[in-house]
């Protein structure tokens, strides 16, 4: 088998050390919100909140106010974990004949049979309802110690400042400027000029103007969450979404509701892994690690027999998710994620999307509120557990994961689709298996089964993990490179209860990515 050339260096990035609290986060201006809301005497959920705000500002093409999420919380004190249920769920007037097939292979994120002008993938007919905003009131209301206004105050900033696109920002937005150019509203913010903006060559960046969403930040602040669902933001929202021809409606906003629930609870090894319920990848992780508790895993790192079994458990319980899961009747009341320690032990495992990058490329103008492309999620073909229909909710490959070992508690989850559920599950094993620690953990290449057809590893994993697998399917062997990321983008946060000593790690490759640590100075509190 040829496999490329290995790099000639591999980014190396330090986990960060404390014992005070920390945040990580896809974008590092985004873990400095959360770290200043730790400073004030705000809980882990108080950051996570502030911090997930803040990410809607400054990458706004993978969440935000328009999309969706789902949250774990670990109480320390309480001994208690928490499911945030967050899911999208469909417009009660979608009609599953605007979504005819065009008889050829789709080209989105999952592989469905394509849709006649790709309504399911972009434009109004691909909208979800936003459910973000509501599980994290619902988040706030119930585990947090901090007014709205005070979680949002870091956001406005941003927003008042604007969107700063330096290189990595200029790559997303040249990578979707095709469609976005297809969609007024959006192409008016991002594609000033019709062309994709570009920092100075002098190191200046350049700064898109974001005066829309700081606008309803601040109405946020001032009126809450309930502006967003049956206020006055949501009437602005509503007459965007009819003007652009959705089907979701002002009725569909104020029916909008989140729920908490209790963890799936997953037994392995000595450990005890918490997931999210439902329709999202929680329930295929329970499978993949129940399968993968056969294998014998030893040692300071994965061999080549410990990739098979992580390939085997992933494309078993992967091919069961497809075949048998999806929205079977009314459920009970691209992607960023991050990961919060406070100084009382506290986890939060937040990830939040819009699904594809930019979502449904629809701005409404008048809110600044770039909406989720949810649509997406479900199987255009008829008669599938995860078909298309009015007020279902589609599977959810969000996989915010907690492990709770008998020295150590872990809050981990990653952006990447169909690839996060196998990062987290080898994340899992490198540090409950192999005891890791989470700089090791990080820096230890992976293998990705997103895909049924193929296996692709990463190539510094070399010929010997190659061979290996390459009876169960084709191996491709990939280089780790900042665009477009080959591997699901992790964050987690570690826990050592006996010294109180916190860890926190990013995904090296990604150049936004970090993680913070709350200083001296903060304040006792809840």
């Amino acid at each position: 088998m040829n496999l490329p050339p290995l790099p000639r260096a591999f980014v190396h990035k330090p986990a960060v050390v404390g014992d005070r609290g920390l945040v990580v986060a896809q974008n590092l201006e985004a873990a400095r919100a959360g770290v200043e809301i730790l400073e004030a005497g705000g809980n882990a959920v108080d950051a996570a909140i502030a911090t997930g705000f803040a990410l809607g500002v400054v990458e706004p093409w993978m969440s935000g106010l328009g999309g969706g999420g789902a949250m774990l919380v670990r109480l320390a004190a309480e001994g208690r974990s928490f499911a945030v249920d967050m899911g999208m769920v469909a417009p009660r007037r979608l009609d599953p004949a605007d979504y005819p097939l065009s008889g050829r292979a789709g080209g989105d994120l999952f592989g469905w049979p394509e849709v006649l002008g790709n309504r399911n993938l972009e434009g109004p007919l691909s909208i979800c309802l936003p459910t973000w905003l509501a599980g994290i009131e619902l988040a706030r209301s119930r585990f947090a110690t901090l007014p709205l206004a005070e979680l949002v105050r870091p956001a406005i900033a941003l927003a008042r400042r604007g969107l700063v696109v330096d290189g990595y920002a200029m790559t997303m937005i040249a990578s979707s400027a095709a469609v976005l150019a297809r969609h007024p509203s959006a192409a008016a913010l991002y594609l000033p000029g019709g062309q994709p903006p570009a920092p100075s060559w002098t190191g200046e960046p350049a700064i898109l103007p974001l005066r829309a969403l700081a606008e309803t930040l601040e109405r946020l602040a001032r009126e809450g969450a309930e502006s967003f669902y049956r206020g006055g933001i949501a009437a602005d929202l509503a007459r965007d979404l009819a003007e652009a021809g959705s089907r979701l409606e002002a009725a569909d906003l104020a029916a909008c509701t989140a729920a908490v629930r209790e963890p799936l609870a997953l037994p392995y090894r000595d450990a005890r892994v918490l997931a999210m319920p439902g329709l999202f990848a929680g329930a295929t992780l329970a499978r993949a690690l129940e399968l993968l508790a056969a294998a014998t895993l030893a040692g300071p790192g994965p061999d080549a027999a410990a990739y098979v079994a992580y390939a085997r458990a992933l494309r078993t319980a992967q091919a069961e998710r497809l075949e048998r899961m999806g929205d079977a009747g009314p459920a009970p009341s691209c992607t960023s994620h991050l990961c919060v320690l406070d100084r009382h032990g506290n986890l939060v495992a937040l990830t939040q999307t819009l699904l594809s990058l930019f979502g449904s490329k629809v701005l409404s103008p008048r809110t600044g509120v770039l909406l989720n492309n949810g649509v997406m999620w479900f199987d255009p073909r008829p008669g599938r557990p995860n078909a298309l229909g009015p007020g279902r909710r589609p599977l959810a490959n969000m996989c915010p994961a907690i492990a709770l070992a008998p020295d150590r508690r872990i809050a981990l989850g990653a952006s990447g689709g169909r690839r996060i559920l196998p990062a987290v599950l080898q994340l899992l094993s490198f540090l409950l298996d192999h005891r890791m620690d989470l700089e090791a953990a990080f820096h230890t290449p992976r293998i990705d089964t997103a895909e049924a057809e193929r296996i692709t590893i990463d190539a510094r994993l070399g010929p010997e993990v190659a061979q290996a697998l390459a009876p169960l399917a084709p191996v491709r062997a990939v280089q780790p490179v900042v665009y477009p990321l080959t591997f699901a983008c992790p964050s987690a946060v570690l826990h050592e209860p006996a010294s109180g000593r916190g860890e926190a790690a990013a995904e090296p490759v990604q150049p936004w990515a970090g993680a913070l640590a709350a200083g001296p100075t903060a304040a006792a509190g809840a």
